[in-house]
């Protein structure tokens, strides 16, 4: 549940660093269903500024702000994506996207990246768009 900050106390604030936004991934990737953690595996979730160079050229993104996360791994298909280099599935949050999205959108930053995760990883894992909204509108 979302809490509206009264305190008006933002003059000695900084936006919240990676660690902050790790331990909110973690959080929600916690809150998820029994059965999502264990079909995903409990995928690492690492948290990084931008993508990298590499990233953005591959995926096409015109700005490393347009990607709020990416998947990389084998997940359910057994086929490696983005890249060639296999080091095992993990989910990377752009904390600059993110942060970016948060500040136009009327969402906490913990609903943000718990629909990051589910739909990241659920795309991954082969659940259809039903599933991942089914997972989504439970949390609710």
């Amino acid at each position: 549940m979302a809490i509206e900050d009264t305190t008006k106390d933002w003059a000695d604030r900084f936006a919240p660093d990676i660690t902050t936004l790790e331990g909110i991934a973690h959080l929600a990737y916690a809150a998820l269903p029994q059965e999502f953690r264990t079909l995903t595996a409990n995928v690492p979730i690492h948290i990084s500024e931008f993508p990298s160079e590499d990233i953005t050229d591959d995926l096409g993104l015109e700005s490393p702000f347009d990607i709020l996360g990416l998947f990389e791994g084998e997940g359910a298909s057994g086929k490696w994506t983005p890249g060639k280099k296999s080091s095992g599935n993990k989910l990377t949050l752009f904390r600059r996207a993110i942060l970016d999205y948060w500040c136009e959108n009327d969402e906490t930053l913990h609903d943000i990246i718990t629909h990051i995760i589910i739909n990241e990883l659920g795309m991954h894992y082969g659940l259809s768009e039903i599933q991942i909204a089914d997972i989504e509108n439970a949390l609710d």
